[in-house]
């Protein structure tokens, strides 16, 4: 682990302390970073690695990385297999216990988990979402925000179970009744932006009857979720800013580009997981950092053995 990322030390200790290693099904493994970030897990006791894919490839990155004398298990499978399916009918089997994006296309690897014939979605869900959780450096504590890769223009109801995925997110993470932001460009609603009224209506709708365990505020505007300052210079009465732990998006680019810039230009440090479906999903691009991959299975670490 790199300095970034120290916010989620109750995490990564949460994982350490697990009763049993998390056996990781990678589906696509010949991927540097990720490979990196699954054997630093396994170094802290709380991984067992499923490596998946092709042989010569992923025993090439191995070497390539200094890895190839580690503990693990290859599941060599030619190229013409899917091996998101395979690594999910390896956990329905019981010869694993978490799934993990490897060398994977985002499209690739959402539509095997996607496909209701493999059963993956929660009883009480119907909607799965992509929570990203950041370090990011000057802000005081952990930051969600979702949904980044799945949810293109949420509707209303949508973006009521993106809170709730959210929130069993940061309980998992031992915050609890968290504070989320609703972003909007501004914080009045305006009927000439239809995401503000949105976020008015849900909030006035968790009022009535709440969506979560939660407190909820919106429409508002970024830097007042991240900054009590600005909060006190624009005269915005909410005692949540600069304390905020959750931000829901209005649609998808919103949600990509603000996590790429705070881990790209903010130096933030994250994870990716899948909330909805009922087994640990790890997602981690391909460009991340090490630490991605780590910090989501430690996420995923803690979902395994609650």
């Amino acid at each position: 682990m790199s300095e970034n990322g120290t916010k989620f030390g109750n995490i990564i200790q949460k994982a350490k302390d697990c009763k049993k290693p998390m056996r990781v099904a990678v589906a696509g493994a010949d991927v540097e970073n990720i490979l990196k970030g699954v054997f630093d897990a396994q170094t802290d006791g709380f991984v067992e690695p499923i490596l998946i894919g092709n042989y010569k490839r992923i025993h090439e990155m191995l070497e390539y990385t200094g890895l190839v004398d580690r503990d693990y298990d290859i599941q060599p499978v030619s190229d013409d297999t899917n091996v998101v399916q395979y690594a999910i009918e390896m956990i329905q089997h019981g010869a694993a216990d978490c799934l993990m994006r490897g060398n994977t296309q985002t499209r690739d690897f959402l539509l095997p988990i996607l496909n209701k014939t493999n059963h993956l979605m929660r009883k009480e869900e119907s909607l799965l979402t992509h929570v990203v959780i950041l370090d990011v450096p000057e802000f005081d504590k952990l930051l969600a925000i979702s949904d980044v890769t799945l949810l293109v223009e949420p509707s209303i109801e949508t973006r009521k179970h993106v809170i709730k995925n959210m929130v069993r997110a940061l309980k998992i993470c031992g915050i609890e009744q968290p504070n989320i932001a609703l972003l909007s460009l501004v914080e009045k609603p305006s009927f000439h932006m239809k995401d503000t009224v949105e976020a008015q209506t849900i909030v006035m709708d968790h009022k009535d009857e709440p969506i979560a365990d939660c407190n909820l505020v919106g429409p508002i505007s970024y830097d007042l979720i991240v900054s009590k300052e600005a909060a006190r210079l624009k005269g915005y009465d909410c005692p949540y800013c600069g304390e905020f732990d959750g931000i829901v998006v209005p649609n998808l680019m919103v949600g990509n580009l603000l996590v790429k810039v705070l881990m790209i230009n903010a130096k933030a440090a994250g994870c990716g997981i899948l909330m909805g479906a009922n087994i640990p999903i790890a997602i981690s691009g391909r460009s991340d950092a090490p630490d991605m991959a780590y910090l989501s299975l430690a996420t995923c670490a803690g979902m395994f053995n609650k």
